[in-house]
């Protein structure tokens, strides 16, 4: 997944509240998978006490609607009525929300309590004083969960602002990542979720932990140990025994964090061994995985860049073809009437040829350009062609060219090409000749028509063997700009020269 895809999967909020959603559906059916595994964690307080014990009573049907509401007080804290308050969209409405929920979990879980916590009769003398301490416990359980939502958005909503501005963050610690920063985030937004679920202790202390050296050494096994490895003869091996080095000095301090939090020596040393088993068959190999594998689009996206850049080359080449070919065309096209008269008409063909100059000076090296600009040069030409033609009963000029009033875009010289063969192909100014051009949209398919009259060329004409490059050069780029978008159809006879062209904008 690049860079971008994940800004865009993180920041988009549809996106991220899947992401939320699914990671709190995920550990709710979780946490009703442990209530089928019959272990009964209340149990030995009510042997203890001597109250008789029923799993389901005490404990099963409770948990359940416990976890339930949990979940489903979550989902509205979270996709409801926390965007919201921070929109600042009817807060005064929200914060009464908000406190009646929590004011409904602190009771229901008081009642709840009263089934699975049972044995607390025994201990008081009279019922109301434990109905007291349940529900003050409850309440204040209810009011931690409170500060873990809040929290928990101030969480989300800062690893939002770090994602956005990782370029910034990268550039002064190389190792803290775009990809680092997301996981550390997932970690602490699983963990919060843990706690607020009210999974047990000893499972959200090993998740967060394992978890947590798993961030740490795929950061520090991308940045470090695999690029120094890959100068070794066996880079994968040279990898892992950095990490089996790295992984043996990091089993004490984890020992140490474990014990903190847990308060059980042999199972900080069993959960720390654990620790390092995972990194060494899981996290290690799947971060040379992810290694190699970035490292291989990466060579794969240099070599399209490449390719591309030939592309862009080519295209380049084949315009700078074209153009001089037309100039060439329309300066002896300005000779010929001037011999005839100094005019008007002289003056009005060197206005038409500047304005295509300017044309294709400005215009003709874009991508895309307006549909009507590319018609406006297409009648320049035609009309600065008249000129010569118009003097002579024998030419015939149709032109029937609609007007474009939408902004439809095309590529710029596209059409030229046409026109210019048939002006050089289909004139003789010694036998009858006609070129008949036409151009009409509709919706957004262009239909372009060029009908002219050829004639044989004679033996001294220096053009006679030779193909033009015009028509071909506006080929290959049809097949390279417009490519599966067009329809190209070219009929030649001795005497008729027909091209029909369809193009979908």
């Amino acid at each position: 997944m690049t860079d971008l895809t994940i800004k865009n999967f993180m920041a988009e909020p549809i996106q991220r509240n899947k992401i939320e959603f699914w990671a709190a559906t995920t550990i709710y059916v979780f946490a009703l998978f442990s209530l089928v595994t019959g272990i009964s964690p209340n149990q030995y307080d009510f042997d203890q006490a001597g109250v008789n014990y029923s799993y389901y009573e005490h404990y099963f049907w409770p948990q359940l609607v416990r976890y339930t509401v949990l979940y489903l007080v979550f989902l509205f804290i979270n996709f409801v009525v926390f965007p919201k308050l921070i929109a600042k969209k009817k807060l005064w409405l929200y914060l009464f929300l908000l406190s009646i929920t929590f004011v409904g979990l602190g009771l229901v879980l008081g009642i709840l309590d009263t089934w699975t916590k049972a044995y607390l009769f025994t201990r008081y003398q009279e019922e109301q004083q434990t109905y007291d301490i349940i529900f003050q416990r409850s309440f204040h359980y209810t009011f931690r969960l409170l500060l873990m939502f809040i929290f928990f958005t101030v969480i989300k909503y800062t690893g939002l602002y770090l994602l956005s501005n990782s370029v910034t963050i990268q550039s002064k610690y190389k190792i803290i990542t775009h990809d680092v920063l997301t996981a550390f985030i997932v970690w602490m937004v699983s963990v919060l979720i843990l706690l607020i679920f009210d999974a047990y202790h000893e499972v959200t202390v090993v998740w967060g932990v394992i978890s947590l050296n798993a961030i740490a050494l795929y950061a520090l096994a991308y940045y470090t140990l695999i690029p120094k490895a890959l100068a070794a003869k066996v880079p994968f091996r040279s990898y892992m025994l950095r990490v089996l080095l790295v992984s043996v000095l990091m089993y004490l301090p984890v020992v140490g964090i474990l014990f903190a939090l847990l308060h059980l020596v042999d199972t900080a040393f069993g959960v720390s061994f654990l620790n390092l088993l995972f990194q060494l068959l899981v996290t290690a190999p799947a971060t040379w995985f992810l290694f190699k594998r970035q490292a291989k689009g990466n060579e794969e996206l240099f070599v399209l860049k490449k390719e591309l850049g030939r592309s862009n080359a080519n295209l380049d080449f084949l315009r700078s073809q074209i153009n001089p070919h037309f100039l060439f065309n329309a300066l002896n096209t300005l000779y010929g009437t001037a011999l005839q008269e100094n005019s008007e008409r002289t003056a009005q063909g060197i206005q038409m040829l500047g304005d295509m100059m300017r044309f294709m000076l400005h215009e003709n090296h874009q991508q895309k350009i307006l549909l009507s600009r590319e018609i406006e040069y297409l009648r320049n030409y035609i009309d600065l062609q008249l000129l010569r033609t118009s003097t002579s009963p024998n030419i015939s000029i149709e032109t029937k060219i609609e007007d474009v009033l939408d902004n439809k875009h095309i590529a710029p010289m596209l059409l030229i090409p046409f026109v210019e063969n048939a002006f050089k192909h289909g004139i003789s100014l010694k036998n009858r000749s006609w070129i008949r051009t036409s151009l009409h949209c509709e919706k957004n398919k262009l239909y372009f028509d060029v009908y002219n009259s050829t004639h044989p060329k004679q033996d001294k004409d220096p053009e006679k063997d030779r193909s033009g490059i015009g028509l071909q050069n506006v080929k290959q780029r049809l097949e390279a700009l417009y490519p599966d978008k067009h329809e190209l159809i070219i009929r030649e006879t001795p005497e008729e020269f027909f091209v029909h062209l369809t193009l979908q904008l």
